[in-house]
């Protein structure tokens, strides 16, 4: 079995390891949603600039997935990605970060758009719809956003990177912008052929990144993507695509290349 899909797997049964001190900032709250469209209610971490109470600015929107693991290490797997940490010490390109709990047993079925044969899931595009019409509305109505697609970007790794990829190039006109770490392009080939036949704005942006040690097709996979994109006359100024030199599919990688992805992604 490749890395990349042992990690997928593994991940689901063993997300409750805990450690005792929290490391959230104070910059981090959460609260609970209903998720009409998945049947079940979800807890979100919201991440407000440091300068948000004291002024009036509106700001850009990253929706991130597996919220556990992008704040605080005593509710991550094996690290947190330290997206406070980063945010907190940038004097300006400041964002509200949404992070959304995944669903436990049901984050396989709810990060992936398609079914696979073996490993089931498919309910990825309910969950998205969840994103776009309750959790934005929400979100635009009790903070100040700016929510254009163009300052509405949709972020994960792995199964979270798969979706966000798929949310980008199925719904262009409420996510612009997309952070694909790790992305689990092998659960199905239709992900492949969404990406084809459908007309990407040139408004979209994509930040791809993939480790060297995540298995065998896990780069082949990222490069297809890439290329399937550009053969489409996706610009290149849309795409930023690394392969990491000795990366490996976990929390450290992307904890560590997060505030790269972040920025070029911002910055238009």
């Amino acid at each position: 079995m490749r890395f990349g899909h042992f990690y997928t797997l593994f991940f689901i049964l063993c997300f409750n390891l805990n450690y005792a001190q929290s490391t959230a900032s104070e910059q981090v709250t959460k609260f609970t949603i209903e998720a009409p469209q998945l049947d079940t209610t979800k807890q979100i971490w919201v991440y407000l600039p440091k300068n948000y109470e004291n002024s009036e600015k509106r700001y850009p929107v990253v929706y991130m997935h597996d919220a556990q693991n992008l704040f605080d290490r005593a509710t991550s797997y094996v690290g947190e990605w330290k997206v406070d940490e980063y945010l907190d010490n940038l004097s300006d390109q400041q964002s509200i970060v949404i992070g959304i709990e995944h669903g436990n047993e049901k984050r396989k079925d709810e990060l992936t758009p398609y079914e696979h044969e073996t490993y089931g899931g498919g309910n990825g595009n309910a969950y998205v719809t969840f994103i776009k019409n309750t959790l934005k509305p929400h979100i635009d109505i009790v903070y100040r956003t700016k929510p254009e697609a163009e300052n509405t970007t949709i972020f994960g790794a792995s199964l979270g990177g798969l979706i966000s990829f798929y949310a980008t190039v199925k719904y262009p006109d409420v996510f612009g912008k997309a952070g694909v770490f790790s992305a689990s392009f092998w659960f199905s080939e239709m992900i492949y052929d969404l990406a084809k036949s459908t007309d990407i704005p040139d408004t979209s942006k994509f930040y791809f990144l993939i480790g060297e040690k995540e298995g065998d097709s896990m780069v082949p996979d990222q490069e297809r993507m890439v290329s399937l994109l550009k053969s489409k006359g996706v610009k290149d100024e849309q795409i930023e695509s690394h392969i990491i030199k000795d990366g490996e599919h976990n929390e450290a990688l992307w904890s560590t290349y997060f505030g790269q992805a972040y920025l070029w992604l911002y910055n238009d």
